[in-house]
Order: structure tokens, then sequence, then C-alpha cells
């Protein structure tokens, strides 16, 4: 199941969790040496770091689904956004009415997605090291078909 599952999730997806993992175990490793509740810390961190997860997942799923909609599709992304919203909102409120977790950790964890979204061009150069754009002879075929093309247009206009 779980190989179907990354068969079928977008590549920018998994670079995204990636990204998310490494922003955890950066905020695992380094700040939990100073916190007092390390148990609290740690559950809060990684039960942020799973919805930041799922949040990518289902932002990925929703607008898959949503753009297939045609005119439907804004309704369709905001309802699921909505969703998205809500499901954090009542494990943040579980978190801070149970206090079985920090509260502040788990909001560290869910802003791996915004981490995570800052790593990816990062991580994607890492795992695709042969994918360098400039040195690539397609990109250098297209940008001189850019340029040659500009400069058609400048000479019919010099005319």
């Amino acid at each position: 199941m779980m190989k179907n599952l990354l068969e079928k999730v977008n590549e920018t997806v998994l670079e995204l969790w990636t990204g998310i993992l490494l922003w955890g175990i950066v905020c695992q490793l380094v700040p939990v040496w100073f916190v007092k509740d390390k148990a609290g810390y740690s559950l809060g961190l990684w039960l942020g770091i799973l919805l930041a997860g799922a949040s990518a997942f289902h932002m990925w799923w929703s607008l898959d689904k949503g753009l297939d909609r045609g005119g439907a599709a804004q309704g369709y992304i905001r309802k699921h956004a909505f969703v998205r919203y809500a499901v954090i909102v009542a494990v943040f409120a579980a978190v801070m009415l149970t206090g079985a977790a920090n509260p502040l950790a788990a909001f560290l964890g869910i802003m791996g997605l915004k981490a995570g979204a800052y790593l990816q061009p990062f991580v994607h150069k890492r795992l695709h090291p042969e994918e360098d754009r400039e040195d690539s002879p397609e990109w250098n075929r297209q940008a001189g078909q850019t340029a040659g093309a500009e400069n058609e247009e400048k000479k019919e206009v010099n005319l």
C-alpha cells in the first residue's frame, strides 16, 4: 500500500515531506536540551510534524482533484482548505485542553510545512543533481531560441 501511495504522490510532495522531516529532526535535536518537559516537547513537536505532513498531502490531493472540476474548482479547494484548518485547530485545542503535549512545540512542528516549502528547492537539487538547468543542453537551446526570436523582432522594428 505504501508503495502505491508513493507512486501516486507528486515528487514535489515527497520533497516537501523530506524538508518537513529535516525540520523536525533539527527542532528535536537542538531545543530539546533546553526544555524541562522533554516528553511533552517531543510529543508536541512530532504531532505538529505529523500535521504538517498530512496538510501537505491533503493540499496536494485537494488541488489535484479540485483543478479537474473546472468552474467549481475554487469552491472545492476553499472547502478543503477549511477542512484542513479545522483539523489543525481541533488538534491544537485538544493539545491545549489535555495538556498532554507542549502546544508551542506543536506549533513549531506545524511550521515545518513552511520550512519544508522553503527547503524544497534545496532538497530537489540534492536529490536530482543531474538536472542543473543552466548547464542543460535543453535549457541553453530554449534560451537561445528565445533570444533569437527577440532579435528578429528588433530587426523588424528597426526596418
